[in-house]
């Protein structure tokens, strides 16, 4: 669809004929004849020297070509431009961030997959997870692991291909032996540092007790609460054990209720599902569509054609000023033979 940025400026299309009929003609004044003794001249020829004037005409086709190039010019300023069917993108408005504990109590083979095999922690972490991310498109997810240390495994991406091949490349152990949440959501808030996104949201998942954090979790929790970050928990450790093994339902509740967040527990793999397929239902998908609607400026087309009429007209007049010189040659030459006859 053909459209103008400035349509208002067609107002002036009769201005040159305005011009034409309301101001006065242009006048040059100059001598008809330049001699040192014109005085003595009209003296003696009895004539009496007055003002006067000629006008010059505009052929037609020159004034076609004046008004064609004040059509183009309007043409031009008037900025026309082609509209394109609109495009709408979806945007993520929410920042998801999983944190994932790989200390040495997450190779405890007290889980089953899907097929009823024993396998680890993790192993069944990882399965739930990666079938919880490809629920995800519209979001942006990151995921961090945590040990002795924390440290960013995927930074915030749109790519959840990748976030889940990534994923199911950790091992137990990578970050250290020992548990470190504390200073995980410490990394976390450090991470949605450069988010622009209203929502902002950490799943923490961990099955022991917070035994090597510089910060504890709830003074980081409360950090996270001013950041408008909310903190859900999973809990997959058992509360039975004893030592560094053993789960701090305590503390995590505790992260979860400062926040405005949850506290889940899972003791098998149905239950850990379970609690992802009801993250999945309360932290819906949301985006933010934008649409934008492209134009092609085409402005440049009625430039071109004046810049193509102007050379034209030009070129024409050139090519007619030899064959006047040529007619207006023979006239004065038979003119002067008879003056001297």
């Amino acid at each position: 669809m053909l459209s103008f940025a400035y349509p208002w400026l067609a107002l002036l299309l009769p201005m040159p004929a305005l011009i034409y009929w309301l101001l006065p003609a242009y006048e040059t004044r100059r001598p008809a004849v330049r001699v040192p003794f014109f005085a003595e001249l009209a003296r003696l020829s009895g004539a009496q020297p007055h003002e006067g004037a000629s006008i010059g005409r505009r052929g037609f086709w020159r004034l076609i070509a004046l008004v064609l190039c004040w059509l183009l010019v309007l043409g031009a300023l008037m900025r026309p431009q082609w509209v394109l069917p609109p495009i709408h993108q979806d945007r993520p408005a929410r920042d998801l961030l999983l944190l994932v504990d790989l200390s040495a109590s997450m190779d405890t083979q007290d889980f089953t997959d899907a097929s009823g095999n024993k396998v680890n922690r993790l192993v069944a972490v990882k399965q739930v997870l990666d079938d919880f991310l490809a629920r995800r498109q519209g979001d942006r997810v990151g995921v961090a692991v945590f040990g002795n240390a924390p440290f960013a495994l995927v930074p915030f991406t749109t790519d959840l291909g990748l976030a889940r091949q990534l994923l199911g490349e950790m091992q137990v152990g990578m970050a250290g032996p020992r548990t470190a949440l504390g200073d995980a959501i410490g990394l976390g808030i450090n991470l949605f540092a450069g988010s622009t996104v209203p929502a902002k949201t950490i799943i923490a998942l961990t099955d022991g007790n917070d035994t090597a954090s510089q910060v504890p979790p709830a003074e980081a929790a409360r950090v996270a609460h001013d950041k408008g970050i909310v903190i859900h928990t999973v809990a997959v450790g058992d509360p039975a054990a004893a030592g560094e093994e053993k789960l701090d339902e305590a503390a995590l509740k505790q992260v979860a209720e400062l926040t405005g967040g949850g506290f889940y527990r899972a003791l098998d793999r149905d239950q850990l599902a379970g609690i992802y397929t009801q993250l999945d239902s309360i932290e819906t998908r949301k985006v933010d569509t934008v649409s934008f609607q492209p134009k092609v400026e085409l402005f440049w087309l009625p430039l071109a054609a004046l810049t193509a009429l102007s050379m034209l007209v030009q070129a024409l007049r050139l090519l007619r000023w030899p064959r006047r010189r040529t007619e207006a040659t023979p006239s004065s030459s038979s003119s002067s033979s008879e003056a001297a006859r």
